[in-house]
């Protein structure tokens, strides 16, 4: 026989919602946060005891709660937030459900202490069982609002022997905290923990307040690394932090995502922003980004999730479009700086340049510039030289010279390290070059442009080049010649086991063909690439560029290096190669100094 259907008990209904509110002391945290916040608090103080398994006490300076409404709050769907189904369809607050606090005080001992600007002292409410009492008498107490709440999880033993220890609850406590710092700029946020101040975040007002706090948060390193963004579109705004692709990390930790200052996870967004990283960023590596999405409430969906931190998009497509374009624009453009104040356009140079004597090429260079603008041969080839570089012995005298406003931003090439590196020199110092990751994203960036523009220059073979290969290799030739074609290839099947090769891009008419198409099968058969899709595209055009690329112990004239550090510094993603890995770096005269501890 079944059960009758009763009313639950009040205490029981509010124990049941704060399964879906309070997870543990973190979420707590986490909602009186965003009452504060949304009671226009300018400053939020959160004492901390046991992990705040014992004591968690949140003080602001906000609006407070008038007396008569004390005893609303802690009750179950009362709230001053939304009183209409418009209001819930637009939601600009944060803490809007109206079950917070009536959740959190059935599972812990709760007092609240609060006063608005109207009344000379503060009233409360204290709930340590199954009805709040109201406490008649006056309070000492500022314009603002104090909760403590006391024991969590007392009256629920089976949820409270889930917690974890005092450090790894205040750890979570400290995520959010962090996250709600870095949403809400202009809130001053103090910890402490065991009587102890762990943190202090003032105010961030300007754009260089809020990147100190980010660094406070996120680390120096990642402030140092990061590219700031601002973009409108007629009904979004984007802006924040997006680490450099060479600032990738092993784990996606360093990832926030706030939508109209509120934190969430994402997967159209997250999704976005790996696909704008994704011919900049190193296999198996995670890019570092603070990312703000401002949209209109009525976009989005925020109740679809207990604790707030998910979001429905009316039109995700266009979501994922804009921050997509956004990103990948942003990154577009990391390539070396100028040093200089006025800066002179890379030029293409056609005259052999041996002295290593950097004013000398400074001239050289200006002489060029005034007389020939356009010298030189195609931007995507680079003329290998067999002549060995002999270095001068004047490379040194020249660190103080007097042409440093002419000066690009990876300077003059001074010679080869191995035949692999270019050292060249600066303004500021000595500059690294990675030959074949420079060259690699030259080519690479000029392949993808003449794809998009289906200007793809293509050499017909006099003599086609046959290849042997297996049956499903032969196979994904005959089935993908549409997409081989896309890239520059005409290629036919002969037989079951055989190909001819006769047409290729002419950018790569000197390199070893077999080999590259037998790499550009492999890569279709290992991704399951399908013809019409940018990032398979992408990916081949990227495999074609290395194989074009400079190889290492290539002897290269300083006319040939200092043509690749001009083609770098005006090559879109030129601080990177194709797979992620830096393309340069930089050590200036004060890093010298102090490695060889001039000065000291």
């Amino acid at each position: 026989m079944s059960k009758r259907i009763q009313v639950l008990d009040p205490l029981l209904a509010n124990q049941i919602a704060a399964g879906e509110v309070v997870e543990r002391p973190s979420s707590i945290v986490k909602e009186l946060i965003e009452n504060s916040r949304d009671a226009n608090a300018a400053k939020i103080h959160i004492d901390i005891e046991n992990g705040g398994i014992s004591s968690i006490k949140i003080k602001d300076d906000g609006e407070g709660i008038h007396r008569e409404d004390l005893i609303h709050a802690v009750s179950r769907h009362a709230t001053s937030k939304i009183q209409t189904l418009d209001d819930l369809q637009t939601i600009r607050s944060f803490g809007f459900r109206g079950e917070a606090l009536a959740s959190i005080s059935s599972v812990s001992r709760f007092r609240l202490l609060s006063r608005t600007k109207e009344q000379t002292h503060g009233f409360q409410i204290e709930v340590t069982g199954r009805e709040p009492e109201i406490l008649q008498s006056p309070v000492s107490h500022h314009v603002g609002t104090s909760i403590e709440v006391r024991d969590v999880f007392y009256n629920t033993p089976a949820r409270r022997k889930f917690l974890k220890t005092s450090q790894t609850e205040f750890n979570h406590i400290m995520e959010v905290v962090r996250k709600m710092g870095l949403s809400h700029f202009g809130i001053e946020f103090v910890v402490k923990h065991q009587q102890k101040q762990i943190l202090s975040l003032p105010s961030a007002v300007n754009i260089l307040e809020k990147e100190k706090r980010v660094a406070e948060i996120c680390g120096e390193n990642f402030i140092e690394n990061a590219l700031r963004v601002e973009i409108e579109s007629h009904d979004m705004e984007l802006s924040g932090w997006f680490g450099l692709p060479t600032f990738s990390r092993s784990q996606s930790d360093l990832q926030y995502i706030f939508i109209n200052g509120r934190v969430v996870k994402d997967k159209v967004i997250s999704h976005a922003v790996r696909q704008a990283y994704q011919d900049v960023m190193y296999q198996n590596r995670h890019p570092a980004y603070l990312l703000y999405l401002n949209i209109l409430p009525e976009f989005i969906d925020v109740n679809v999730h207990p604790a707030k931190n998910e979001v429905r998009f009316r039109e995700s497509r266009n979501v994922f479009d804009f921050i997509m374009h956004s990103v990948k624009k942003t990154l577009q453009h990391t390539r070396p700086t100028s040093v200089a104040e006025n800066k002179i356009e890379p030029v293409e140079i056609a005259t052999y340049a041996r002295s290593s004597d950097v004013s000398s090429q400074v001239s050289l260079y200006s002489a060029l510039v005034n007389t020939h603008p356009k010298v030189a041969n195609n931007a995507a080839t680079l003329s290998l030289s067999q002549k060995p570089l002999v270095l001068s012995s004047e490379c040194e005298k020249n660190n103080n010279h007097e042409h440093h406003h002419d000066i690009p931003a990876l300077g003059f090439a001074l010679g080869q390290l191995h035949g692999v590196y270019i050292v060249a020199q600066n303004q500021h110092g000595m500059i690294l070059v990675d030959m074949h990751a420079a060259h690699e994203r030259i080519c690479y960036e000029n392949l993808k442009k003449e794809y998009s523009s289906r200007k793809m220059s293509m050499q017909t073979l006099l003599i086609g080049i046959n290849i042997s290969l297996n049956k499903r290799e032969a196979d994904c030739v005959e089935e993908k010649s549409e997409l081989f074609k896309k890239i520059g290839f005409i290629v036919e099947k002969l037989t079951d086991t055989a190909v001819i090769v006769r047409t290729v891009p002419s950018l790569l008419i000197q390199q070893d063909i077999e080999k590259l198409v037998r790499a550009l099968i492999g890569d279709i058969l290992e991704h399951e690439i399908t013809d019409g899709v940018d990032e398979a595209i992408n990916r081949l055009l990227a495999t074609m560029s290395c194989h074009h690329a400079i190889r290492a112990n290539r002897q290269l004239s300083l006319l040939e290096m200092n043509h690749l550090l001009r083609q770098i510094e005006k090559t879109d993603h030129g601080n990177q190669c194709n797979h992620g890995r830096p393309t340069w770096t930089a050590l200036s005269l004060s890093d010298l100094d102090k490695i060889f501890l001039r000065g000291r």
